[in-house]
């Protein structure tokens, strides 16, 4: 196995949802080419179940899991994929996100699949950089680790 680094790493969408049960490859994925700086971030919730017979350790379950992406976009206005996103956030619709380690397409790429509301849709303009969008989006259905086979 060799390892990666962020620039190997692609984002994707596809405007239309992915439908329940159905194979992520039936999709028409778009990389995000000016995205930069992404970030999947999974974790899960935690219940306590600690008991007298744990001799004196604290004992915890992993409960409901979370997943959220965090990235950041050039902002141009021509770039489709831009546009894409920000039409999800104003209308609230969902959007199929991939974030992989590899080319979707390649047999051995894996990551994140899944439809997705964006939650922020933020525009930074510092002064001496170019604009940009942070943007974050949380799944709502049809999530799965996803795995190019051969």
């Amino acid at each position: 196995m060799s390892k990666k680094i962020g620039l190997d790493c692609m984002l994707y969408v596809d405007a239309t949802p992915i439908a329940a049960d159905a194979d992520p490859s039936a999709s028409t994925w778009d990389e995000v080419k000016s995205a930069k700086d992404v970030s999947l971030n999974l974790d899960a919730g935690e219940a306590d179940v600690t008991t007298r017979g744990n001799s004196g350790w604290r004992a915890t379950r992993a409960t409901l899991r979370n997943a959220a992406i965090e990235f950041e976009l050039a902002w141009d206005t021509d770039d489709t994929q831009l546009c894409e996103l920000r039409d999800a956030y104003l209308t609230g619709a969902a959007i199929a996100i991939a974030v992989m380690d590899g080319d979707i397409t390649v047999a051995g790429a894996e990551g994140f699949v899944a439809n997705f509301r964006i939650s922020a849709f933020n525009r930074n303009e510092p002064l001496e950089e170019g604009v940009t969008a942070s943007v974050t989006a949380k799944p709502e259905s049809e999530h799965q680790w996803y795995e190019v086979e051969a």
